[in-house]
């Protein structure tokens, strides 16, 4: 091979890794690039979950005004057609209550001579909460001494326990 030859084959080469220097830079770039969108994606999709998140929230906070909006408004209506009380003695939406160092919530609260409405709503009902709001309820005669107030039977707690644990399953055949 002459020495025109050779140089021909390094000046081919040089010329391919000109050619090859200049694929990888291009490359390099385009990852850059590509890194960077991944990151205004990244950074867009957190703002986006965001803001779902805070409208969750707020959904969420509308549903919890079912009891102010729709439930409390009807309990005067239910003492007074089911328990003959046309005009109750306290009526309230959340109310709390203290006594004896502890502090109670109730979402509604309807006292009358001879009957006290208690509304406790949930979005979404177990028998673990039933347990909760059986022990609440035998404790209002502690906590409103004043209002003459039966603690309920064991026999209407476990219909309360039977007919929430039907509500929890969806079972129709219960009632």
């Amino acid at each position: 091979m002459g020495q025109a030859a050779l140089k021909q084959e390094v000046d081919t080469l040089r010329e391919y890794m000109k050619e090859l220097s200049y694929q990888a830079m291009r490359t390099e770039m385009s990852l850059a690039r590509l890194s960077e969108e991944m990151l205004a994606f990244k950074d867009e999709n957190r703002r986006e979950r965001q803001r779902m998140n805070k409208q969750w929230g707020d959904l969420a906070n509308r549903l919890g005004t079912l009891v102010e909006d729709i439930v409390a408004p009807n309990l005067p209506r239910v003492a007074a057609e089911l328990f003959s009380c046309p005009v109750a003695d306290l009526f309230g939406v959340r109310v709390v209550r203290r006594f004896g160092g502890e502090t109670r919530e109730y979402d509604a609260l309807l006292v009358c001579p001879e009957v006290v409405l208690v509304n406790e709503t949930k979005s979404r009902l177990t028998d673990a909460h039933v347990e909760g709001i059986l022990e609440r309820l035998a404790e209002i005669p502690v906590s409103s001494p004043s209002t003459p107030i039966v603690a309920p039977s064991e026999s209407w707690r476990a219909s309360i326990r039977m007919r929430v644990s039907c509500v929890v399953r969806r079972a129709a055949a219960c009632w």
